[in-house]
């Protein structure tokens, strides 16, 4: 396409004086989800200052703008991996088993909130929360029952956990050189994004700091022995979860990330040894072409990061990889099925922003953990993007359009004036201390409800197009039995375990603790074989750290 810029240029002021005159354009208000205003038009004169090579480029060509992979999914599709765990080790056991037989290529494991807060089910803090929100995980026992039947030397594997994470990727360790499949041949990703869990979801055990060197020795270990595995998934989705813009979700989580870079250097560590195990976690949420900017954005400004920050010398080190699940805030406990439509169009925005892995949130999560119906027709959602839309056929199918390029551009520029605030406040955990995140989090989250309230925003069946209707959907029903055979279990396990032995490793884990300078992993693969807890782990570590407590800032 060639078209002189001062022609452009005339065209559009043309264009736009001949629709005022109009009249016949609706008020709006025209924004994204983030609140940003959206302009009726786009044309050659929003992309004055691009330039092709150095913004865009070719897929799989630094910056990545257009993807991390010069074949896009013409090589290789996403992968479809879907979050799942509730109950009882049995019940997730067989789900995992359902979801790989319906054509899930990936286990994405999630976890109880007792597991999640590193407490044994057995303690009076997990007390009625027994396998509610994801699956109750407290021994090596549970793990091997778990993981029984599944293909770990042939599939990935994800486990949504973060203060504990240490303690449950050693279970994992331990289960799968059980199984005789070698920790060097295991491939997946560890969330273990605690800086996220300060500024979002609160689920922290120790102090910034304390939980930071544990974070560290996961990915110095990863580097040394586990090279499939991806240490760190920095997580933007529960910040957005939490209410904030896309472009905070972005900024937030690339400072995250940051963060975990700048701490395995001060490790000692070479750049190159880790950076290219870092993943990347994000939400996709209801605006199209806003979540699509934001994964193009996300790539280019973190390649820019670790080349001419960093110093980066390993293209891989350049890359974003990330994974995606659609936005579980945005679902609706009114009239459930209309959340197929909405995730639908949340999923295909991962697809068109160029995710590498996929999961998508069932039409029944606003009531319940997804029916085993409903986690089907979430699978079935992703396979009909795949097969039958057309939009893997080509990379980047949006790349120059005018609008996603100029929402690309703008969302980069938002990002970096945010890593300026960020780095002015000394840094990502001065600004946590200082309440920053949470602070431009709760402002974003309190707009967009006055929007819903007043109905400039509109959300189907909620604050629009009601219906009173009963509700007709299956709901998924827990195995009552599972928490007896889960306790009765967690107390034989303790009672046959080699007293001598457990004692032994619990006081070498606790010594390596307290040095500061010793990595805690292998002594951490070594309690856990002796039959140590999740929560044994967790409290010897409350014991040498002490509990951390959110200061509150007005």
């Amino acid at each position: 396409m060639n078209i002189d810029p001062n022609r452009a240029k005339k065209l559009r002021e043309a264009y736009d004086e001949a629709v005022v005159q109009e009249g016949k354009e609706l008020a709006g208000p025209f924004m994204t989800v983030s609140g940003k205003p959206i302009e009726r038009l786009y044309d050659p004169t929003d992309l004055a200052d691009t330039d092709y090579e150095r913004d865009i480029n070719l897929p799989g060509e630094y910056p990545f703008t257009r993807g991390v992979h010069r074949t896009g999914y013409r090589g290789k599709p996403w992968t479809i991996r879907m979050f799942s765990g509730f109950g009882s080790v049995e019940e997730t056991n067989q789900r995992y088993k359902d979801l790989l037989a319906t054509g899930n290529n990936g286990l994405s494991i999630a976890f109880d909130m007792p597991t999640l807060m590193g407490y044994d089910h057995d303690e009076p803090w997990a007390e009625g929360e027994f396998g509610s929100c994801g699956v109750a995980l407290d021994s090596l026992s549970d793990m091997e029952i778990l993981l029984s039947g599944l293909p770990l030397d042939k599939i990935t594997t994800s486990m949504t956990i973060n203060s504990p994470a240490p303690v449950v990727w050693a279970l994992f360790i331990a289960a799968a050189e059980k199984r005789g499949v070698p920790r060097a041949k295991l491939a997946g990703t560890l969330q273990n994004d605690i800086l996220k869990e300060y500024i979002a979801q609160n689920e922290y055990i120790y102090s910034p700091a304390d939980s930071m060197r544990l974070v560290t020795d996961t990915i110095e270990f990863a580097a040394k022995e586990m090279p499939l595995w991806n240490p760190v998934s920095v997580s933007g989705y529960h910040i957005r979860e939490a209410g904030s813009t896309a472009a905070q979700e972005l900024a937030f989580t690339l400072a995250d990330g940051i963060e975990y870079v700048k701490w395995g250097l001060a490790r000692g560590m070479d750049v190159d040894t880790f950076a290219g195990r870092i993943s990347f976690f994000f939400n996709s949420h209801n605006d199209f072409f806003e979540e699509i900017a934001k994964f193009r954005a996300g790539r280019r400004i973190w390649a820019r990061q670790m080349r001419e920050r960093f110093g980066a010398k390993n293209p891989r080190s350049w890359l974003m990889r990330f994974h995606t699940q659609t936005a579980g805030v945005s679902l609706s406990e009114q009239q459930p099925e209309v959340n197929l439509v909405r995730v639908a169009i949340q999923a295909l925005a991962g697809v068109m922003g160029g995710t590498q892995s996929l999961h998508t949130d069932a039409m029944d999560e606003a009531i319940a953990l997804p029916s085993d119906k409903a986690a089907r027709l979430a699978v079935r959602t992703q396979q009909v993007i795949l097969h039958e839309s057309g939009v893997a056929n080509t990379i980047d199918p949006l790349g120059g359009s005018w609008f996603v390029e100029k929402l690309t551009n703008e969302m980069e520029a938002e990002v970096l004036g945010y890593f300026e605030k960020i780095e002015a406040l000394g840094g990502v955990i001065p600004a946590i201390e200082a309440g920053f995140f949470q602070k431009e989090i709760a402002e974003a989250s309190a707009r967009f409800q006055r929007e819903v309230d007043t109905r400039d925003r509109i959300i189907v069946g909620v604050n629009e197009y009601q219906m009173e209707e009963p509700l007709d959907i299956p709901i998924l029903k827990f195995d009552p039995e599972g928490e007896k055979r889960h306790l009765a279990r967690l107390k034989a396990h303790r009672a046959n375990r080699d007293a001598a032995k457990w004692s032994e490793t619990m006081a070498r884990l606790e010594s390596a603790s307290k040095d500061g300078r010793t990595n805690m992993m292998p002594f951490i693969i070594e309690a856990v074989n002796a039959g140590a807890t999740v929560g044994e782990v967790c409290n010897l570590w409350r014991r040498v750290f002490g509990e951390y407590k959110e200061q509150v800032v007005v």
